[in-house]
């Protein structure tokens, strides 16, 4: 190394540019093989038993029990003069907002209201335990409620509890309900063994606005027999929306119209408070109106008083019974009858809980949540609310922003939250039995709004990528035209093919010399440089493996101007036209992650093609990965070829070894 001042010279529209570099570089022409003997390379060692070995070696007992069980990690560092005073507050309001949620979400379900409020206890203590997130309010959402309704409307006995239903196979809705829960939970749990916490990640942003904004219309159906004081049967199977709108349109001339007076009434003052008063409170303070709160209390009341459901024939949710349900493990049998069903109750609560955690952890800038972590939470909370009649866990998106915005720390707010849920189960519950189920459907379509607004998403996606509006939309139209989980197979099937083509579709460019360097551009982007005589440098960004191989090569062929079907017949060429055109490819690996033994023998089979040119191919910059399955490939038989840690070193070793 010589520590001396160069000058070099560059023209830029006409402007001769000096630019002064401390030192120069000389050391001799390395291939990458002499390069790994220098610096002990020793490849990549990833087999999958040797990961297992390395991880059982790295891990301590400690260690593992605080990753396992958080609670003991940040439990004891708990500022009780810090975060006291924050968590009760946001407890107390968690519990307010969770009520009427609970309520309405359970009854989704296709439960009893009171279902709702179970899980605002029981699973919340489990994942207070061991989730690794501090925000998330976990308990009821509506998507998760309604594909739980599914599986019970498909499995449970509608005229079970009658002597002639007590046969093999007649199961009660709340039989159902659990035995998804359970199955829900086993899958949570088999996914942390597995550590597959990464599937959250394959569910791309247009894959789950368009699933979540389909299944609000599914709610919206549904709820609209309670909005309108109508009935239809339930319909069960693909098309059951289609169906299920039908009915509704000829129910109409039989609406109840107290009802209707209602709901509308309802949802107008949800509205206004929510729209126009929530904003201008939220500026002199962080306590929300707890518009829901007030609706319930004040239509139980006056239903109560005005008894609407003798007098005008409006339907209420009826008894609510007192104390917590007696613990019964679900049925094994039906478990394994509902597993299938419950996969994708499982993808879709996992994936919210984490993403919200993710959010909420992203702001505070204090703590981590692992996704792995929150499988291990969700399956406990899952397996344990089984026995204790809720539906599978997942999280609400309004409570848990409430939550962090009211100052929340820890999942002490949970704790507060649940222990408020529990005096309402043992002494208050049975004051709601009056309460108008309309007001609960008024209550599920006002907190869908901002789903179904995600509707004007397709054109966001439209402008940033056709192949995300294909996801959108296919998820979207498969959702509500067919069935929930189908739509969510199909925009998962349909993400896989976007991931697909986009990798398929790489960006491969010809690079120039900046003069007097050894830098390498891209000679469309950079009109001040120039190709070196006789030499042509490829660069190809992506992988290279068994599907883009093919691309690969005519990705190449085309940068260089060459009709690959000539290659086969030498006399195609003349000595002039081989002259002109290059002596030495050098082929760029340096943004290539990823090259398969097929990938391996496609350059090879280049190679040999371009030798009839009398065309040197050599490869340079492969990363330690790449040069790994190179020499794998190398091992089995392949043939070899020549590898330089740069691209000037390729250069200047052909300059000495093919001129």
């Amino acid at each position: 190394m010589n520590d001396k001042d160069i000058h070099i010279s560059l023209t830029e529209n006409g402007t001769n540019i000096k630019h002064s570099i401390p030192y120069e570089i000389t050391r001799k022409v390395m291939k990458s093989e002499e390069l790994e003997k220098f610096t002990g390379f020793e490849g990549h060692k990833n087999s999958f038993f040797q990961s297992i070995k390395s991880s059982i070696e790295s891990i301590k007992f400690k260690t593992l029990i605080f990753n396992l069980i958080p609670i003991l990690d940040w439990l004891p560092k708990y500022k009780i003069k810090s975060f006291l005073i924050g968590d009760v507050i946001a407890g107390i309001t968690v519990s307010i907002l969770a009520i009427p949620q609970g309520m309405a979400y359970g009854l989704l379900a296709g439960l009893d209201p009171v279902a709702g409020l179970y899980m605002a206890f029981f699973p919340v203590l489990i994942y207070f335990i061991f989730g690794s997130s501090r925000h998330v309010s976990v308990g009821t959402f509506a998507i998760v409620s309604i594909m739980t309704s599914k599986v019970v409307a498909t499995y449970s006995d509608p005229n079970y509890g009658t002597p002639e239903a007590f046969k093999e196979n007649s199961f009660s809705n709340y039989q159902v309900a659990t035995a998804a829960t359970l199955a829900c939970g086993i899958f949570h749990l088999g996914m942390f063994v597995l550590q597959l916490g990464v599937v959250a990640s394959l569910l791309s942003e247009a894959l789950v606005s368009g699933f979540t904004t389909g299944s609000a219309i599914h709610v919206v159906i549904t709820q609209t027999k309670d909005l309108l004081g109508i009935s239809f049967p339930r319909h069960k199977g693909a098309f059951k929306a289609i169906l299920s709108v039908k009915d509704i349109i000829l129910q109409i001339p039989h609406a109840n119209l107290y009802t209707v007076y209602v709901s509308v009434s309802c949802m107008i003052f949800l509205i206004i408070v929510n729209e126009i008063l929530r904003p201008i409170v939220a500026k002199k303070t962080k306590l929300p109106i707890p518009a829901e709160l007030i609706a319930v209390i004040v239509y139980t009341a006056v239903s109560y008083l005005m008894n609407f459901n003798e007098n005008y024939k409006i339907d209420i949710v009826g008894k609510i019974p007192t104390g917590l349900p007696t613990p019964q493990f679900p049925s094994l049998n039906l478990v394994y009858m509902v597993a299938v069903d419950s996969i994708a109750i499982t993808v879709v609560s996992y994936s919210i809980v984490v993403s919200m955690g993710l959010i909420c952890a992203k702001k505070d800038k204090t703590y981590e949540v692992r996704p792995n972590q929150e499988l291990l939470a969700l399956g406990a909370a899952n397996v344990f609310g089984s026995c204790f009649s809720c539906i599978p866990l997942a999280c609400a998106l309004s409570r848990t922003m409430v939550l962090y915005q009211l100052g929340g720390k820890t999942q002490i707010v949970s704790v507060v939250s649940a222990l408020i849920i529990l005096m309402l189960l043992l002494w208050i519950g049975p004051l709601f039995e009056t309460l108008p189920r309309a007001i609960l459907a008024a209550i599920i379509i006002v907190a869908l709004k901002s789903m179904l607004w995600q509707f004007k998403d397709i054109k966001k996606y439209y402008k940033e990528s056709k192949l995300d509006a294909l996801v959108w939309l296919g998820t979207f139209c498969t959702v509500v035209i067919i069935d929930i989980d189908i739509g969510l197979l199909v925009g998962f099937i349909l993400s896989l093919f976007t991931l697909y083509m986009k990798g398929f579709k790489s960006y491969s460019c010809m690079l120039g010399q900046v003069t007097g360097t050894e830098i390498y551009v891209d000679l469309k982007s950079h009109k001040n440089i120039k190709e070196i005589p006789g030499v042509k440098i490829f660069k190809y960004f992506g992988s290279i493996n068994f599907a883009t191989c093919s691309n690969f090569k005519k990705n190449l062929f085309e940068n260089l101007n060459i009709d690959c079907h000539k290659i086969k017949a030498a006399s195609h060429f003349d000595e002039k036209e081989l002259n002109d055109r290059m002596k030495t490819l050098i082929i760029d690996l340096s943004a290539v992650a990823h090259l398969d033994v097929r990938g391996y023998r496609m350059i090879l089979e280049i190679k040999n093609e371009l030798k009839i040119m009398d065309v040197n191919v050599l490869l340079a910059c492969v990363s330690d990965v790449v040069y790994t399955s190179i020499q794998r490939a190398v091992n089995i038989g392949d043939g070899e070829i020549e590898i330089f840690p740069t691209i000037h070193d390729a250069i200047l070793f052909s300059e000495k070894k093919f001129e």
